[in-house]
């Protein structure tokens, strides 16, 4: 009977293990092929003209949902299920403004499973990587400009007033933690 349990606490830990670590891996494997074959640069048919983000660099396509609450955790961890948020009262793509998107970059191996890590590899982006919004079926593209890690606390970046049309991409970091936060400001 003991080795029995043994063999079973075993197997549920691997489980748990890959469970964790195979989002990751899977997404690293993917980024380390596309830099070697040189897909970094591709054109990416985006999947939501409506609302999306493409970062051909790092292989991401995604939903942006709308006008998310970024204070109020029940709304934004259940539209994080479906894509990446976008804060409310921030500005939209193709208006001056700020324009804060934020996602996971992964959490412990019970969260991993249910929300994205979209941007978990938002740290391998470098100055002058391109970064493309799609809304309402328009195209407008952003340059890296700007790499950080800040305090939880720094909220200036989701408040960030401006004159021309910026994007700002947030996650926590490092993944797997919400320690710190790492953000991207594109121009």
């Amino acid at each position: 009977m003991k080795k029995i349990l043994g063999f079973l606490l075993i197997a549920i830990s691997i489980t748990i293990l890959v469970a964790t670590f195979f989002p990751l891996a899977r997404d690293e494997i993917k980024f380390q092929t596309r830099k070697k074959g040189g897909f970094e640069d591709e054109e990416i048919t985006p999947l939501y003209p409506d609302f999306g983000i493409v970062i051909p660099k790092l292989g991401i396509n995604s939903k942006v949902i709308k006008n998310v609450d970024p204070n109020n955790s029940d709304i934004y961890q259940k539209a994080l299920t479906q894509g990446v948020a976008h804060a409310l009262g921030t500005a939209l793509p193709g208006k001056n403004g700020n324009i804060f998107i934020f996602s996971h970059s992964s959490e412990n191996f019970y969260e991993a499973v249910r929300f994205n890590s979209i941007f978990y590899l938002l740290p391998k982006l470098e100055i002058g990587d391109t970064i493309t919004l799609y809304y309402e079926d328009d195209r407008f593209d952003y340059h890296v400009v700007e790499k950080k890690i800040v305090d939880p606390n720094e909220v200036q970046y989701l408040l960030g007033k401006s004159d021309a049309s910026q994007v700002t991409l947030m996650t926590c970091y490092p993944p797997g933690t919400d320690l710190k936060r790492y953000i991207i400001l594109a121009k």
